[in-house]
Formats: C-alpha cells, sequence, structure tokens
C-alpha cells in the first residue's frame, strides 16, 4: 500500500471514528420528537457533525474547490446542482443520469437513506443512513461547501 493511500485510510478511520462523539445528539433528538421530518431536523442540523459522518464518504468522494474525483466525485457545491453534472469530469451511471432532478436537500435525504433504491443499477456501494438527524447533518455539511459558503 502507497503512503498516500495509507495516510488516506488514516485519516478516514479517524474522521469515522470521531463521528461517533455526539454529545449533543441526545438533546436534539428530544427537541426532534419520535418521527421528525426533514424539515424538522434541518433546523438542528449540525454541519461540523456532519462533516465529521462525511467521514464514511470520503472514502469515494473529495468535497473540495477543485479537488480530483475519485470511485465517486467531487462533492463540492452539489447542493442545488442537477443530478449527475457535479462534476464534468466524472462517469455517471446510466441509472443516475436517468434520475433527473436537483440535488435539494429533500433528493438528499432520499439519496442518502438509500442511494440503490433511489438509482437502481447505481454503483454507489453505500447502505446508506437510517438515522434522519445524520442525513439532515451530512445535509448541512455539503450544504456548507459550496461557493457560495466560501463568500
Amino acid at each position: 500500500m502507497s503512503r498516500r493511500a495509507r495516510a488516506g485510510l488514516v485519516l478516514s478511520c479517524a474522521l469515522l471514528l470521531s463521528a461517533c462523539a455526539d454529545d449533543d445528539g441526545a438533546a436534539r433528538r428530544r427537541m426532534l420528537g419520535e418521527h421528525p421530518g426533514l424539515e424538522a431536523a434541518l433546523r438542528v442540523a449540525d454541519p461540523r457533525r456532519g462533516g465529521r459522518l462525511f467521514g464514511q464518504c470520503a472514502a469515494c468522494h473529495t468535497v473540495g474547490p477543485g479537488a480530483g474525483d475519485r470511485n465517486g466525485p467531487n462533492l463540492f457545491d452539489v447542493m442545488n446542482k442537477p443530478v449527475a453534472s457535479n462534476s464534468p469530469r466524472y462517469g455517471y451511471t446510466a441509472a443516475l443520469g436517468a434520475l433527473g432532478g436537483t440535488w435539494t436537500p429533500e433528493a438528499m435525504d432520499r439519496w442518502l437513506a438509500d442511494p440503490g433504491k433511489v438509482a437502481p443499477g447505481t454503483r454507489m456501494r453505500f447502505g446508506g443512513l437510517a438515522d434522519p438527524l445524520d442525513r439532515a447533518d451530512v445535509i448541512a455539511y455539503l450544504q456548507s461547501q459550496s461557493a457560495a459558503s466560501a463568500r
């Protein structure tokens, strides 16, 4: 394994482990009740925690301006962009291309819950995030990773 690959693996593991430290999660969950909707979850979403949770995604995705693609496209500034268009260099699957639409918070929430259900035939091998608050945190993080937020 190359030095760069080892460094990436160590960073991914550290980010994943740090996502387990969720001091305010219980309080935020109590505020939401038993069956929170996306709108309520986004109101209490924590983009910093979403960034830690994104560690799971970092094995395949980058999220920096001008960063390259990996096994998945760079996700910088992906929110509110047409699906399957964020990286002109990435070869999106026909399944994702046929999905159409825009990466709204609602669309991203469905995708993060179960990508294979949303776009059968996608190459993305990710089981999804079952917890609505986890998804809201990742969405808040992705929203913070945009050209508009960098200004």
